[in-house]
């Protein structure tokens, strides 16, 4: 009986814990699709938001930024604020306030979605950077 009574309760943990890993697997899905048709509508290519790194890149040029920004993304604590500035001025390259960049850099699985699914239009320079 006791055996049985361990069987349900693990069971129920694993079937939670499946359901938090297809959820947060959404989520990153979402996330870089909404990335990837940013990146379409800046005049890049999508793809490139997949790679790690590259992708940071990518957004720091879009913010019209310079390159070597990259290197303040690997100062642990820097990071935070440059983030928020990159996204600030990516959300103002296409238009948006600066509250929709801090929206970016803190619900960025919400608002790049929205950003890359929405009418919003690139105004940036839209060479291609790779």
């Amino acid at each position: 009986m006791l055996g049985a009574l361990r069987l349900v309760a693990s069971g129920g943990g694993a079937i939670g814990g499946l359901l938090f890993v297809l959820i947060y697997l959404g989520v990153i899905v979402l996330y870089i699709a909404g990335l990837w048709k940013t990146f379409e509508k800046a005049g890049q290519q999508g793809w490139l938001a997949i790679i790690p790194i590259l992708n940071i890149y990518i957004l720091i040029k879009l913010a019209g930024r310079e390159g070597w920004w990259i290197i303040l993304f690997l100062i642990p604590c820097i990071n935070i604020v440059i983030a928020a500035i990159v996204y600030m001025d990516v959300a103002q390259k296409f238009g948006k306030s600066a509250a929709y960049g801090i929206g970016m850099w803190l619900l960025g699985f919400i608002f790049i979605p929205m950003l890359g699914f929405g009418d919003a239009t690139y105004q940036g320079d839209t060479t291609r950077i790779i």
